[in-house]
């Protein structure tokens, strides 16, 4: 492999190791910061309008793109520094970890049949009205959380990085943090918000299909099968309202044998989510498994974005390999050139081959 061709693989796999070992900073986050930036031009901007929305997303997500670029470009042609980046960019826009702990801590809360309790923390996860659910209601939340932001907040950012690079973690994690800041189909998002639940659905629709099927395949870890699963998925995930919502959810309902879904409440408006499994309701005892079932994914995840990675460096020099320059044949008179020889011309330096790379 040539040198720096396997940066953005081994910044990937260091990137969601270090999210594995240490969750999110709990002081000075720069997804929490984006979102503060983003709240305040949400003041500015917003009115109950489409166009507004779109200024809105445009701004803040070309915005993070834009800073991946100019990351990538400060450590172009420095294969260590580019590890480190990217590593420093997916730890900091994976969420891996901290979803567990916070399942971890519900299911915790559950045992110790601290309902009040629980149904506060769950409000960590979920924007749904927590205090009419009871425990096996709090359970299926914090699962459906579990489910969904794998695929959001492992998955995505993942896949996007392998295709794009810094700019691909940033950019992505800036789409789902604004669907999940104005993504909403109430009175007040409708259309301001419009854009960012667009473009979220487009930048996860691969994203949440692979998901899908990896957690289809690990299903045999938690007592599963992955027909059940695949089954869940082909005839029931067209009944969630989220186009990548329903694989998700289905692939994890099939895989762990529960049902998920059903009517939900969001600031005050009744919502039916469509059933997803064939099981019983999920308990508190299935949130344990739901974090294996995850922690399944995001390894599988981990894998197919480093493969992926590698596989495109392979078909691009680096930076610092340049394409050798042919110098002109010359026929023995000094200064003449051989009859038809033409001289090769070095690429120019735009047009050398740059190893590139491609979430909440």
């Amino acid at each position: 492999m040539g040198r720096g061709r396997g940066a953005l693989a081994a910044g990937l796999a260091l990137g969601w190791l270090a999210d594995q070992a240490l969750g999110d900073p709990r002081r000075f986050h720069p997804v929490a910061g984006f979102g503060q930036a983003a709240g305040r031009l949400e003041q500015a901007l917003y009115a109950d309008d489409r166009a507004r929305g779109v200024v809105f997303e445009a701004a803040l997500v070309g915005g993070a793109l834009g800073l991946g670029a100019v990351l990538e470009r400060a450590v172009a042609g420095r294969p260590a520094l580019r590890v480190l980046a990217v590593a420093a960019s997916t730890w900091a826009v994976l969420g891996g970890r901290s979803l567990a702990r916070e399942a971890e801590a519900i299911a915790d809360l559950l045992g110790a049949e601290d309902l009040a309790g629980a149904r506060v923390r769950v409000r960590n996860l979920v924007s749904r009205d927590p205090e009419t659910l009871d425990a096996d209601g709090v359970a299926r939340a914090a699962l459906e959380s579990v489910a969904e932001n794998t695929s959001d907040a492992v998955v995505a950012p993942l896949f996007w990085g392998a295709v794009a690079g810094v700019p691909g973690l940033l950019g992505y994690r800036a789409i789902n943090t604004l669907d999940a800041m104005v993504g909403y189909r109430n009175e007040r998002y409708r259309n301001f918000g419009w854009a960012a639940a667009k473009l979220d659905d487009a930048a996860n629709w691969l994203p949440a299909r692979l998901s899908g099927a990896l957690a289809a395949l690990a299903a045999p870890l938690v007592g599963g099968d992955p027909r059940d699963a695949f089954r869940v998925v082909r005839e029931q995930s067209g009944d969630h309202p989220s186009p990548n919502g329903g694989v998700v959810e289905g692939a994890f309902a099939g895989a762990l044998r529960v049902t998920l879904g059903g009517r939900n409440t969001y600031f005050g408006v009744e919502e039916d989510r469509g059933e997803l499994g064939t099981g019983p309701a999920p308990t508190p005892t299935d949130l344990a498994r739901a974090n294996r079932l995850a922690l399944a994914v995001s390894a599988g995840a981990a894998v197919v974005s480093v493969g992926l990675a590698l596989a495109r460096s392979q078909g691009r020099p680096a930076r610092n390999e340049r394409k050798p320059v042919a110098r002109p044949l010359r026929s023995p008179a000094r200064n003449e050139p051989a009859a038809g020889a033409r001289s090769l011309r070095s690429p120019a330096r735009n047009e050398r081959g740059v190893t590139k790379g491609r979430r909440p």
